[in-house]
């Protein structure tokens, strides 16, 4: 038991001596580029996330069984290469018509994070976890 209470007491020492240290930040120039591509990718969330705010969009989510609040949080969780690919999906697609592509392309996504056990959207799918 004095042993345990020694490694404790040790820990301890060392753990409020570490937190006793200042923390180092670094920081660097950004450039013009980097910094309206950062923009630009908020803007590209922005449009990808209206889009599927539009009501027709909600209503053939959820004709497909989805959750358009689930739809719309896994947007939001998703990187910015795969908002890019999207919306470029977005833009291909024919104008006031066939959306059946995009939202094919979500129901994957959808399906594939359902499987890999990071959301859990589908009743039907098993988390792999």
């Amino acid at each position: 038991m004095a042993k345990f209470r020694r490694f404790i007491a040790s820990l301890v020492i060392v753990c409020l001596t570490a937190a006793g240290f200042p923390l180092h930040a670094f920081a660097a120039i950004v450039s013009t580029h980097e910094a309206m591509a950062a923009t630009g990718m908020t803007a590209e969330r922005e449009r990808v996330t209206s889009f599927f705010s539009r009501d027709d969009v909600r209503k053939s989510l959820e004709e497909h069984g989805v959750e358009p609040q689930a739809a719309l949080d896994r947007i939001s969780a998703l990187t910015d290469d795969e908002v890019q690919q999207l919306a470029a999906r977005i833009d291909q697609a024919p104008a006031g018509g066939e959306i059946i592509g995009v939202l094919f392309a979500v129901f994957v996504i959808l399906l594939v994070t359902d499987i890999l056990g990071l959301t859990k959207v589908f009743p039907f799918t098993r988390s792999i976890r």
